[in-house]
């Protein structure tokens, strides 16, 4: 590594795939004087050109070339290609420590495992995102006041986990320690389900209304807010639905199930029970005020 000192005040940091949290996080690297130098590497030639033009990073380089030059490395890239690029990096790194990104852990956490380097990967998940996708979508101040969950750190060395720490830290935000199998639960239940149900309603929309003028313009706050996430990008979400599959059919198979309560009252006018159904969930008011 050539950067110098190698601590969290002064780095190089590779960011690999420059998009909506790599773009984000590359920009909270620079805001908080992190990194000295951050090198993007991306395989989209059109998102190399927009990294460099909206100054998310310094330069581009190859893999190898941003493994060499980098103390800190992250993968931003969907779940699936995230687990290939771990196994093809871990053996090539000296000291340098790994990030991950994503919103499955299980699976990468287990490729870490089985490398003699994969004490050097700390497991993270940034509890944040927008439906935007692209170097474009990058924000700065992205994470601040945000939650990070942090996977299996008894995995990982004190030192490398130790700087995460700092890193995240430093960007404002408060540091959740889970398992991972426990992570890829909850996941499904906070977050995937969400991204479900969203897609679904859009489709349905779609389906029932063919005229996308109504769409347009009687679509209320509470229709746009809910349907939002059905803008995400299918190149995210597919990996992610299908890599923590067993944990979001269980959580579906209960919205299903939800679902079909509600049809019910409505069928028979069962008006009691559906309004301690609405006042059940209601009760989601005294967590998320």
């Amino acid at each position: 590594m050539e950067s110098g000192r190698g601590d969290e005040n002064y780095m190089n940091a590779a960011i690999i795939g420059i998009g909506l949290i790599g773009g984000s996080m590359a920009l909270a690297l620079k805001e908080k004087n992190i990194a000295a130098t951050i090198y993007g590497v991306d395989a989209n030639e059109a998102h190399q050109q927009q990294a460099l033009k909206l100054g998310l990073v310094d330069e581009i380089k190859t893999l190898e070339e941003a493994i060499a030059l980098s103390d800190l490395i992250v993968i931003a890239v969907p779940v699936n290609i995230a687990e290939k690029l771990l196994a093809e990096i871990l053996p090539k790194i000296k000291k340098q420590v790994i990030i991950d990104v994503g919103s499955t852990k299980n699976a990468i956490c287990l490729i870490a495992d089985k490398s003699k380097n994969g004490k050097r990967f700390v497991a993270t998940h940034p509890m944040w995102g927008t439906e935007f996708s692209g170097p474009q979508a990058a924000v700065g101040g992205a994470f601040t006041d945000k939650a990070v969950v942090i996977c299996n750190k008894q995995n990982s060395d004190d030192e490398a986990v130790a700087l995460v720490e700092n890193i995240y830290k430093a960007l404002g935000m408060h540091i959740v320690y889970m398992d991972a199998n426990a992570h890829d639960v909850h996941a499904a239940y906070i977050s995937h389900i969400s991204h479900i149900s969203s897609f679904a309603l859009a489709n349905t929309v779609l389906e029932k209304e063919k005229e996308e003028k109504n769409i347009f313009e009687l679509a209320s706050g509470g229709f746009e807010s809910t349907v939002r996430l059905a803008k995400s990008n299918i190149d995210m979400w597919v990996p992610i639905f299908m890599q923590n599959k067993e944990n979001v059919l269980d959580v579906l198979n209960e919205h299903i199930a939800q679902l079909k309560k509600f049809k019910s009252c409505l069928e028979k006018e069962n008006v009691e029970y559906l309004g301690q159904l609405i006042e059940n969930a209601n009760k989601i008011k005294r967590i998320l005020k």
